[in-house]
């Protein structure tokens, strides 16, 4: 394992990290699927160690992963250990029944301090605001709630998860005001849209952690227009059988690449975020002690015309391929 600077932070992640949601199960709010489907616990607990061993030492996780069922395997397994960084969320609420945000002082004040007795911490390493936008950072509550929290030495560094499609204006916000460490955000091999962003926060000294490398399992060759995803799922309403048919025929020219690595499809796209340097970590998600092998192993550094190619279909063929998988949430 190969680890990276988070930052201006006193931080070093591995690359890739372990993106915990899955391991929260297939929670439900209400009538919507906010997992990945049933998760056996045991296997979790074996996927985590796997992740230990293999050198993983960044954990990224959200207290509404599975209602805090994935927080606390978290806390089960790795407690209070110095030597792993835990990262996790805040803002995301369920409530009566419905899925919505809370980014009140007071509740991000209680909701940490909840997070730490599910994660068995004296202090989260790294916490972030889940996917606040620009009208909550103006108000400023949660901006004065986590600067105490990092002042009363509850958290030692903080930042915010980024939009999925919209990340520039919550980050401007941020990198403008001088606020937080670090950012969150979704980049892949379809989805480029914080290319632009990662260079200029990088610069400012803010950490990035790259979610959704494999865009929900699309970019790992194994979904077809086949694919049956359970009513707890999340993927059920987002991996139809029209975005899995695009993703197949647009992706087809960097799958190519393949063959010239002599790598898998999971491989070429983690290798791809990889390449950028101003990433500091990965988290594909991880429930599995298969998984986490097939995320760690075999993993290099594309030629910069093959990053270049990639680059240039982000701008081209893909762009309407995320247009289709924005209209599905």
């Amino acid at each position: 394992m190969n680890y990276r600077k988070f930052g201006n932070t006193a931080l070093t992640v591995s690359e890739i990290g372990f993106g915990a949601w899955a391991i929260g199960g297939g929670a439900m709010v209400g009538t919507t699927a906010i997992g990945w489907g049933d998760a056996d616990d045991n296997t979790s607990i074996k996927a985590i160690h796997a992740a230990l061993d293999a050198g993983i030492n960044f954990f990224d996780t959200a207290d509404i992963y599975g209602l805090g069922h994935s927080e606390k395997m978290i806390g089960n397994e790795i407690g209070n250990r110095s030597d792993i960084i835990i990262a996790t969320k805040v803002g995301n609420v369920a409530r009566n029944e419905q899925f919505t945000v809370d980014y009140s002082k007071e509740y991000i004040l209680n909701a940490c301090e909840a997070s730490l007795k599910r994660l068995n911490r004296e202090v989260i390493d790294y916490y972030q605001l889940h996917t606040a936008r620009l009208a909550h950072l103006q108000n400023g509550e949660c901006i004065e709630a986590m600067q105490q929290l990092q002042q009363q030495g509850k958290i030692r560094y903080w930042g915010l998860s980024l939009n999925t499609f919209e990340p520039n204006d919550d980050a401007d916000f941020f990198m403008n005001n001088d606020l937080g460490n670090g950012f969150q955000l979704v980049l892949n091999i379809i989805n480029q849209k914080a290319l632009p962003l990662i260079k200029t926060a990088s610069a400012k000294g803010y950490g990035i952690i790259a979610r959704m490398p494999l865009q929900f399992g699309l970019l790992t060759g194994k979904f077809d227009e086949q694919v049956n995803f359970t009513d707890n799922d999340h993927r059920k309403n987002r991996l139809t059988k029209e975005v899995i048919d695009a993703t197949l025929r647009a992706t087809e020219p960097v799958w190519n690449l393949c063959s010239k690595y002599n790598c898998t499809k999971t491989q070429l796209a983690l290798s791809y975020i990889l390449s950028y340097e101003e990433v500091s970590t990965i988290i594909p998600g991880i429930r599995t002690p298969e998984q986490v092998k097939l995320n760690t192993d075999g993993l290099f550094k594309l030629d910069k015309a093959d990053q270049q190619l990639i680059e240039e279909l982000g701008t081209s063929s893909f762009i309407e391929l995320m247009e289709l998988i924005r209209k599905q949430g």
